[in-house]
């Protein structure tokens, strides 16, 4: 009988063992068993050297309000239907595992994009203003980029505003201040980088050599257009730039693209295809422009590039769909900008997001284009006239004449301002009402924003957290609460990359 229980027994932990074998078989050394449970992703059964395509997605200036906007904007029709959906969840918004970190900078709680980006790209906190360097701008850091260049790995750094900017510089640039163009410019035609996508360089004439000597003689080929980028060869360094001059030498923002301008997803697309190789892959893609909308309070254009910015965001799952046991892809920000909130006090509980569809160009196009052609056309009037009211109608979808008194005397007083480029209000009172912008362009936007139950309390960064979201092979080490400076070195841990800054 003693002798049964224990063949009993043995067969027992046989099938035990047996069932547990698929499951746990593989793992890689140092991994545990939360790494297989909480991927959406198998672990293959090999040793783990680190995960091989790695997409860093950064939303300059977006953090969650942002994305929640641009997901009610897109079910706006269904806000007042009962039982119907409210949002429509952007491809970020479904990645499994959902944290969010800090973002504060080492000499302010309120951080800027060059010391936000080295804590994101280093793994360390610096002052404000300072590119992947010490807080006193004196000894460099190595970013994760670089470190996936020395392992092999193929790199590539894509964004919409100018590519010798503070977050796509803090990748490749080691600068005491984010404003030496020219220094970054020529850190990037030195840094070896496979592939750099999408705005141009703000000094890439600054000193002898050029820029664009620099990337010639290293070897890089300069392409301006959809086509002659698509025409390019895996193998060759490229640095493909599709600018307006009006932007800053960034890309149009999207509610403005003309179709013959290529898209942040565009860029995103061709650098796949560019850097794909059997040692494995590292992409950057910033949405950039996120961050100038929300500083101009244009809520319509910071919403149509945080849907590009998804668009973006969609290539990379479609190439991890075919390398779901090799591919991480993390999105995040680098701060808030703006003070973005869904509700105003003239509204209450109410929004109507849909009057978001008459808007017709960003704050940019209005500001750089369309009102210097009236303003230029119609000098000498001092009121609001016909044309100005067919004008701001065919743009922002507002009818003058039908407008509340408050608005009209709002509008009066920003035109006359404008107009004149001169104010009866006090300096502080001005820049509440305008902050650094054209005067009629922000109220526009303002009270379009406000009747779609929109509002913001600033023209800069602000100090909340942000969402950082992670899908694939480790994405479980993204989950949680922490700092800014940890994203980096998570993704450190997942390359299997020692980031000893």
């Amino acid at each position: 009988m003693k002798k049964a229980n224990l063949w009993t027994f043995v067969g027992i932990v046989g099938v035990l063992a047996l069932v547990a074998t698929p499951v746990f078989a593989g793992l890689p050394a140092g991994a545990t068993q939360g790494e297989v449970t909480s991927s959406d992703a198998p672990v293959p059964a090999r040793p783990f050297s680190g995960v091989k395509y790695v997409f860093y997605f950064i939303g300059d200036g977006m953090a969650n309000v942002q994305v929640h906007t641009a997901e009610a904007y897109l079910k706006a029709e269904n806000h007042y239907v009962s039982g119907a959906d409210k949002v429509e969840l952007l491809n970020m918004s479904k990645f499994p595992v959902q944290g969010m970190s800090s973002t504060y900078a080492d000499n302010r709680f309120i951080t800027g994009s060059a010391a936000a980006g080295t804590a994101l790209a280093c793994g360390k906190k610096t002052s404000i203003g300072t590119i992947a360097m010490d807080p006193d701008g004196t000894m460099p850091y190595t970013s994760v980029a670089e470190l996936a260049r020395a392992k092999g790995m193929k790199v590539g750094i894509v964004s919409s505003v100018s590519i010798d900017h503070a977050t796509p510089g803090v990748f490749y640039a080691h600068q005491p201040s984010r404003k030496m163009y020219y220094e970054i410019g020529l850190d990037l035609a030195n840094s070896g980088f496979e592939y750099f996508g999408g705005g141009g360089f703000i000094d890439p004439e600054g000193g002898t050599p050029t820029v664009w000597d620099e990337l010639a003689d290293n070897g890089y080929s300069v392409v301006y257009t959809r086509e002659d980028l698509a025409a390019v060869t895996p193998g060759t360094k490229t640095v493909a730039i599709n600018h307006t001059l009006a932007g800053g030498q960034s890309l149009y923002y999207e509610l403005d693209r003309p179709e013959d301008h290529m898209s942040l997803a565009e860029f995103t697309a061709e650098g796949i295809r560019l850097l794909d190789n059997p040692d494995g892959f590292f992409m950057m893609v910033e949405g950039g422009k996120i961050d100038w909308a929300c500083h101009a309070n244009d809520a319509r254009a910071s919403i149509d590039d945080t849907l590009a910015f998804d668009a973006a965001i969609a290539e990379a799952l479609e190439f991890y769909a075919d390398h779901p046991q090799d591919t991480l892809i993390v999105v995040t920000a680098d701060h808030e900008c703006g003070g973005l909130t869904i509700g105003f006090a003239g509204t209450g509980y109410e929004n109507a997001m849909e009057v978001l569809d008459d808007q017709a160009v960003s704050y940019e196009m209005f500001t750089g284009v369309i009102w210097p052609e009236y303003k230029d056309s119609h000098t000498g009037v001092t009121d609001i006239d016909d044309d100005f009211k067919a004008l701001i109608q065919a743009n922002f979808g507002m009818v003058f004449d039908e407008m509340t008194d408050f608005e009209k005397a709002r509008l009066e007083d920003a035109f006359d301002k404008s107009m004149s480029g001169e104010s009866t209000k006090l300096p502080e009172e001005d820049y509440l009402l305008y902050g650094y912008y054209e005067p009629i362009t922000v109220s526009l936007t303002h009270i379009l924003n406000q009747r779609a139950g929109i509002a913001w309390t600033s023209y800069s960064h602000t100090g909340v957290p942000v969402p950082v979201l992670a899908k694939g092979r480790s994405a479980y080490l993204f989950d949680g609460f922490y700092d800014n400076t940890d994203v980096a070195k998570k993704i450190a841990k997942a390359m299997k990359i020692k980031l000893d800054n």
